[in-house]
């Protein structure tokens, strides 16, 4: 028999403006044994920012496989501890899914608590249907994306997909080849930050602004369906 009390903690972070944060995620974070950080620096500043002062563990994709056994072990004897993403909820397009798997697996008990996520403030500002959407995350980068693309082709429901600066134009250009260059969009950049900024029309309409303006930051695309 386990603890039943919680032992691992998924906290979502800030994605742009740090009071975002909630009051119980800076609870949890401040109580926890240790933090599981995908990026340590950047969670580092984050609970400096907060004056919260806690052991950081690197957690990130690179190295889940073998740190998903240290966390076990951890747990084992009876420490409790947060998973945190560099912005936004863990597991959703950020490592996450492995460590909880494996958690679950081995018998204890996981809460996640809500907060920040970027696709989230992207729809519902996008004025496209959101009773029923798709979340893509990133498009596959090589092997699988042109059967990717095939499918969103066919989907009814508003699709969502997060894309990074220097693959956009990329994106923006495929989608409009495989879905028609009127198909109603949607993007947003520096979502919460100071040059936070959202672009609507066609995706002719939207490539065409990235293509004569500002390409920095995280990108949320969203697409009207079928």
């Amino acid at each position: 028999m386990t603890d039943p009390k919680t032992q691992l903690y998924l906290v979502p972070t800030p994605i742009g403006n740090l009071k975002d944060i909630t009051l119980r995620a800076l609870e949890i974070l401040e109580s926890v044994d240790a933090v599981l950080a995908e990026d340590t620096r950047t969670t580092g500043k984050l609970l400096k920012h907060f004056d919260i002062k806690k052991k950081l563990i690197s957690y990130h994709a690179h190295n889940e496989h073998n740190a998903v056994n240290r966390v076990v072990e951890s747990l084992g004897r009876g420490e409790t501890l947060a998973l945190v993403s560099d912005a936004g909820s863990p597991g959703i397009s950020d490592p996450g899914y492995l460590v909880v798997h494996e958690v679950l697996k081995h018998g204890y008990k996981i809460e996640a608590l809500p907060g920040a996520t970027a696709f989230v403030p992207a729809l519902v500002k996008s004025g496209l249907p959101s009773d029923r959407f798709v979340f893509e995350g990133f498009l596959p980068p090589k092997k699988g994306r042109q059967t990717r693309l095939l499918m969103l082709a066919e989907e009814t429901r508003t699709i969502i997909l997060y894309e990074s600066p220097h693959r956009l134009l990329k994106t923006l250009n495929q989608l409009a080849d495989h879905l028609g260059t009127e198909r109603a969009t949607s993007v947003s950049r520096e979502l919460t930050k100071l040059y936070e900024e959202t672009i609507n029309g066609t995706l002719q309409e939207v490539t065409n602004h990235f293509e004569n303006g500002t390409i920095k930051g995280e990108f949320v695309i969203i697409v009207k369906g079928k």
